[in-house]
C-alpha cells in the first residue's frame, strides 16, 4: 500500500516552487489562486525571497503548503492508500485525500500561521532537538521536572530524535539538565517559537474558530493524524484532532509505525525537502521511501 507523507515548517528553501511553476500551467493556476487568497504575492517571495523572508511564519507555512499540494497535483495517477503530514503537513495531506479543497485549506493555513506568529511574539520561546538520549521517558521526565517554566516534548520524530518546546528559560534549563543526565547532543533550533506546546494556546483558539466554520468532506483514504497517530476518516474527528495538534506533541514515529502495521510498504514524500524520508527509514528500514 502507498503512503504519501507531507512535510511541515522548516522544509522551505530559496527559490522553492519555481520549477513547478515553469513546467505546468496547472501550477501557474494554483500559485495565482494562492496569491489571491492570501492577499500578497507569495509566489514572488517563494521564487525570489531571501532566507529571512521565508523564515517568517506567516510566509513559511503557506509556502510549504502550496509547494506540497501543487507537487501532489503534478503526480501522474496520484492515488494514495493513506496519508499523513508532519505538523503543518497535515493540511497538505487533507487536500491530498480530498477532505478539504485547496482554497479552504490555504485559508486555514493562513489563519494558523498568523495566529502562531502572534503567540510567538507574545511570549519569547523556542525549541531544541534532543539526540542520542537513553529513552523518550527520560526526556519527558526531565521536562516535567521543570515546574516553574513551560517545557514539553513536542515532536517524536524517530528513534533517537525528539524535539522539546517551551519558554526560552525553560529550554535552557532543560538543555542543562539533559546534558547533565548524559544526553550526548542537545541543539537549540532556529525557530520562531514554542510550537506544539501550551504556549500556542491563543493560536489554537483562533484556529479552532476557523476550523469550526470550514467544510470537511469524507476523505478518499485515511489520514494518520499527529495528535493520535491513528487513522481517521470521520470529518468531525479530523477537525478535533487538527485543533488539538497545535498544543500537543507530533506523534510522527507512532504514526509511521501504525501506517506500516496497517499495510503501508512504500512511503512517498511530497513537497519540499526529503527530511521525512530519512525519518521513516530510521523508524523502519525495511519499507521503501522516495520522493513523490
Amino acid at each position: 500500500m502507498n503512503a504519501y507523507i507531507f512535510p511541515g515548517q522548516g522544509s522551505q528553501f530559496k527559490g522553492m516552487g519555481k520549477d513547478l511553476y515553469e513546467r505546468s500551467d496547472l501550477a501557474k493556476e494554483y500559485f495565482a489562486k494562492a496569491d489571491q487568497i492570501l492577499g500578497f504575492d507569495i509566489s514572488a517571495i517563494m521564487f525570489e525571497g531571501t532566507d529571512d523572508d521565508l523564515r517568517q511564519t506567516k510566509v513559511t507555512q503557506p509556502a510549504v503548503f502550496i509547494h506540497s499540494v501543487v507537487s501532489a497535483l503534478l503526480i501522474d495517477g496520484f492515488k494514495p492508500d493513506m496519508v499523513a503530514g508532519h505538523s503543518l503537513g497535515e493540511f497538505s495531506a487533507l487536500v491530498a485525500n480530498k477532505t478539504m479543497t485547496f482554497e479552504e485549506a490555504l485559508r486555514l493555513v493562513s489563519i494558523r500561521a498568523l495566529a502562531m506568529q502572534k503567540a510567538c511574539e507574545a511570549v519569547p520561546s523556542t525549541m531544541a532537538a534532543v539526540l542520542k538520549y537513553e529513552s523518550e521517558e527520560q526526556v519527558a521526565t526531565i521536562c516535567s521536572s521543570i515546574t516553574d517554566e513551560i517545557v514539553v516534548p513536542a515532536n517524536y520524530n524517530c528513534p533517537g530524535q525528539l524535539v522539546i518546546s517551551g519558554s526560552l528559560k525553560g529550554i535552557d534549563i532543560a538543555m542543562e539538565k539533559l546534558t547533565a543526565a548524559g544526553v550526548r547532543r542537545v541543539l537549540k533550533l532556529q525557530v520562531g517559537g514554542a510550537f506544539h506546546s501550551p504556549l500556542m494556546e491563543p493560536a489554537r483558539e483562533e484556529l479552532a474558530a476557523g476550523i469550526d466554520k470550514a467544510h470537511f468532506s469524507i476523505p478518499i483514504c485515511p489520514i494518520y493524524q499527529n495528535y493520535t497517530a491513528k487513522a481517521a476518516t470521520d470529518p468531525a474527528v479530523i477537525k478535533a484532532n487538527l485543533i488539538a495538534q497545535l498544543t500537543a506533541p507530533v506523534l510522527w514515529s507512532q504514526s509511521v509505525r501504525n501506517m506500516i502495521a496497517d499495510g503501508a510498504n512504500a512511503f512517498y514524500e511530497v513537497g519540499p525537502g526529503n527530511v521525512l524520508q530519512g525519518l521513516v527509514a530510521k523508524i523502519d528500514s525495511t519499507v521503501a521511501t522516495s520522493k513523490g
